[in-house]
């Protein structure tokens, strides 16, 4: 019998995407259990070493253990090594060290690679690639060069170096982990609330990390004229501005209005910056407002842009809504925006991705609040800032139960390899079903 009725099983980009980040978790989470990985020579169970690989892979920044504190050098290393791989992306790194070490990049991987960056042209996918490199090592050496001075001075050469190192590339690929533990656990970035050198620091590796490597290509191709950008470009840029300064002058006026003019600005833009998906704060979420705290959620949950190194469900998706939601209302044929018609497609995998964030997050704070007994919102604002994979926390996720534990590590597993690409990975091509049935029309609203 010839082996031409044997069909070869090949793993589609989707299940590529979420096959290598959950290697590159498991990878990391072995690391981390070995006593070396810790400060007091101890091993870390595996399930708490598990939780934190997710966390840095993921680049979300919730952690059980201080970073300073409990792991040491070795395992701060694997801890950094696992947030650049998982900011630029597994399918991403893997294709660089191919072509560093001359591998030919076949047309299956080329496509991977296309889905897993939201890249528009497959056949411009390596120079992108090489793009995505090349930006992430340029803006995280400037980053670590700018906080050096503050650094260096004072923890030293050495640990001055290593902590602008890491702290920079946490921010650009909006993972939220940092090194001020000497300052009390759990402490991030509120020493330095006052500084400007490190919070405009931060604020502009934030940004850049999380405005998307097709936004930049477009800044970088034309420069200035915005009038030549993509469509998507504008729209990212655009809902960028929107969502520094809505927030920034809430915080301005609701959160900070005590507070010297200096620490003021750069409170609130701080604080309107981090939620969008870094994760470090100089301010303690429990101080906040409850509209304070809504908001956080609110910016949490949206994210950065497609193609990013922040995560969330991505502020396209909130625009797309928001259009159609107009062309509802003046009973447009199609919602449009820069002149541009909206495609279905478009429509629909923003529902999609809205319903399911936003299902995840609720039903999983519901099930926290339960087991721990604490009040929902608080379970929200922890659910949310791992379905967004953010960072922040109010003080919940050190003392989770082991069920707890789980539910968040599922969410910033989902929240990173975007939901769309896990429902992808679960249906076969065989199971699509294009049968159309008879229309009928249902009331809504």
């Amino acid at each position: 019998m010839s082996d031409s009725g044997h069909k070869h099983f090949r793993l589609s980009g989707s299940q590529t995407i979420l096959l290598g980040f959950f290697l590159l978790i498991v990878i990391g989470a072995f690391l981390l259990m070995l006593p070396f990985s810790t400060k007091t020579g101890e091993w870390t169970g595996f399930l708490d070493a598990f939780f934190t690989a997710t966390s840095a892979s993921c680049v979300t920044g919730l952690i059980l253990y201080d970073t300073q504190s409990h792991w040491s050098w070795f395992g701060q290393l694997v801890i950094l090594s696992l947030i650049q791989i998982g900011g630029m992306g597994v399918v991403t790194m893997t294709t660089v060290l191919s072509r560093l070490i001359g591998k030919k990049i076949g047309l299956q991987a080329r496509t991977t690679m296309q889905e897993a960056v939201s890249a528009p042209n497959l056949g411009e996918i390596m120079k992108y690639t090489r793009f995505i490199f090349i930006g992430c090592v340029m803006f995280e050496a400037m980053g670590a060069v700018m906080m050096a001075p503050v650094f260096v001075p004072e923890y030293g050469p050495l640990k001055g170096i290593w902590l602008s190192v890491f702290t920079s590339i946490s921010a650009f690929c909006n993972a939220g982990f940092d090194l001020n533990g000497s300052y009390g656990e759990f402490s991030s970035m509120m020493p330095y609330m006052d500084n400007p050198v490190i919070v405009i620091t931060l604020v502009f590796l934030i940004l850049t990390g999380g405005l998307g490597f097709l936004t930049w290509m477009d800044i970088r191709k034309h420069g200035l004229r915005f009038y030549k950008y993509s469509t998507q470009s504008k729209i990212i840029i655009v809902m960028e501005v929107i969502l520094i300064l809505v927030p920034m002058l809430y915080l301005w006026y609701g959160e900070y209005s005590d507070l010297p003019l200096n620490q003021r600005f750069l409170a609130s833009l701080f604080q309107a910056v981090t939620p969008r998906t870094a994760g470090f704060n100089t301010t303690d979420y429990n101080s906040f407002s409850g509209t304070g705290v809504v908001m956080t959620i609110i910016l949490m949950l949206i994210g950065g842009a497609p193609g990013s190194t922040a995560g969330g469900m991505k502020i396209t998706t909130i625009a797309v809504l928001f259009f159609t939601m107009l062309s509802v209302f003046k009973h447009e044929k199609a919602p449009a925006v820069f002149k541009r018609r909206i495609t279905h497609e478009a429509i629909s995998g923003a529902i999609a991705v809205f319903m399911l964030d936003v299902i995840i997050a609720v039903f999983g704070a519901m099930i926290i609040a339960k087991i721990e007994d604490v009040a929902f919102m608080k379970a929200l604002f922890e659910s949310a800032s791992a379905v967004g994979t953010v960072g922040l926390s109010m003080g919940l996720t050190p003392a989770l139960s082991t069920v707890s534990k789980i539910i968040l590590i599922l969410s910033m597993y989902t929240g990173r390899v975007g939901g769309l690409t896990l429902v992808f990975a679960a249906i076969t091509r065989r199971s699509i079903d294009n049968r159309h049935y008879p229309a009928d029309n249902i009331a809504v609203g």
